[in-house]
């Protein structure tokens, strides 16, 4: 039996299953694509090699500079940002060429994506212009989370799941979680922007910054531990719901840890910043993913028309 990419060019055009598979793999592609680009950014961020390349679009004048490894970081995470905008391009295209293949919604949510990527290098190219300035680059991590769960949602409205009608509740916790943790996020990427905790910790300015990050722990971790518990609340609930949910307790757990240590350490190990940003970002991932999959949990037809 072929697999989703052991098929000629005329099976490609002709079969909607086929078309399917693409799409699905391409989002999936591009949703990793995007974790690895943020991961990028944030060493950028933490090695301080933000204006690293002090022009834009191009560094130093030219497409390739001679690198150290500062300016190497910003221009390869530029280099990763203009791929993923050709990924962009392309998936609008094939969405709207396969239309009849795919669920009506995918070729607004390809172009929704695409407005995202847009606007996330309009703020990248001015993060360097207004020299870093920490509204701009809070934007730009916001507009990049918020590709990203875009992009999670769009995978899982693609993937094959049969429902059950048993994630009533999740329907609820799962936005509501999501929205806390997010909302930390844009905590923590103000803390970055503004170098809170040096701020706080050498300065005794910025406190109130830092702070407030700090006490959003609370309501963010409360929120995911009450997805958990309803999760273990409904034993009906469909395998990828569970295992999902479950992932989020070593998550948020890993999470608090890798906050407390860079506090501690005074941020002053860059890898530990860089995995608390990721662990944050996959903890957001899964939470889109447990919403998606929640607003997609419906019982099969023969059974409602039984009920």
């Amino acid at each position: 039996m072929l697999g989703p990419f052991d098929v000629s060019p005329l099976t490609l055009g002709s079969d909607p299953s086929v078309r399917r598979q693409w799409i699905f793999h391409l989002v999936l592609l591009m949703t990793v694509f995007t974790l690895f680009l943020m991961a990028v950014g944030s060493a950028t961020r933490v090695m301080d090699a933000g204006l690293a390349c002090p022009d834009w679009p191009l560094c130093f004048g030219t497409l390739v500079p001679q690198m150290d490894l500062q300016i190497f970081l910003e221009w390869f995470h530029r280099l990763l940002a203009t791929s993923l905008g050709l990924l962009a391009i392309a998936f609008v295209g094939l969405s709207v060429a396969w239309r009849q293949a795919l669920p009506p919604w995918v070729p607004y949510a390809a172009a929704a994506a695409l407005c995202l990527v847009i606007l996330q290098g309009i703020l990248g190219g001015l993060t360097v212009t207004e020299l870093l300035r920490f509204e701009i680059v809070t934007a730009h991590l916001g507009t990049g989370l918020l590709f990203f769960c875009l992009l999670v949602a769009i995978t899982v409205g693609l993937a094959p799941f049969s429902g059950r009608g048993s994630a009533r509740w999740l329907r609820l916790t799962g936005p509501i979680a999501l929205l806390w943790v997010y909302g930390q996020s844009l905590l923590g990427g103000l803390v970055s922007s503004q170098w809170a905790v040096h701020q706080c910790l050498y300065g005794d300015r910025l406190c109130g910054v830092l702070h407030s990050h700090l006490l959003g722990v609370v309501p963010a971790t409360l929120g995911v531990l009450a997805v958990v518990m309803v999760a273990w609340r409904s034993p009906a609930l469909t395998s990828p719901l569970r295992q999902l949910s479950f992932s989020l307790l070593p998550l948020v757990a890993l999470q608090v840890a890798l906050g407390w240590s860079t506090l501690q350490l005074k941020l002053q190990v860059p890898a530990l910043t860089v995995a608390h940003q990721m662990i944050g970002a996959t903890l957001l991932g899964v939470l889109v993913a447990i919403s998606a999959l929640a607003w997609r949990d419906r019982p099969p037809y023969f059974l409602k028309r039984e009920s």
